[in-house]
């Protein structure tokens, strides 16, 4: 794995998210503010909804199609605890903001 730069920081308003397409991989990217960006897979694993469409709630993203959260920090579901998606590390480099892809 490598961090690589896929935005910059004014590119994602807080509390909002994007899909970051890079290389074939697709993720989901959010600015929770302050600093601090999470990104996880761009999936509900519940019935496929776009979790870069959702919203943020603290440290965890809720799918806009049947509201299922997911922790941005460990991939777990908050509602059914037998779905996860999968998170990955961000760093602010500078103004841009960089993922740690596989």
């Amino acid at each position: 794995m490598a961090f690589i730069k896929v935005a910059e920081l004014e590119d994602i308003g807080i509390g909002q998210g994007t899909l970051i397409e890079h290389d074939g991989v697709t993720i989901a990217l959010f600015n929770a503010g302050g600093g601090r960006f999470f990104a996880c897979s761009p999936t509900c694993p519940h019935e496929d909804g776009p979790l870069a469409e959702g919203w943020l709630e603290g440290d965890a993203v809720v799918c806009p199609w049947h509201g299922y959260d997911f922790d941005l920090t460990s991939g777990a579901c908050r509602v059914a605890p037998g779905l996860s998606v999968s998170v990955y590390p961000v760093r602010v480099n500078g103004s841009g903001v960089e993922i740690d892809l596989p």
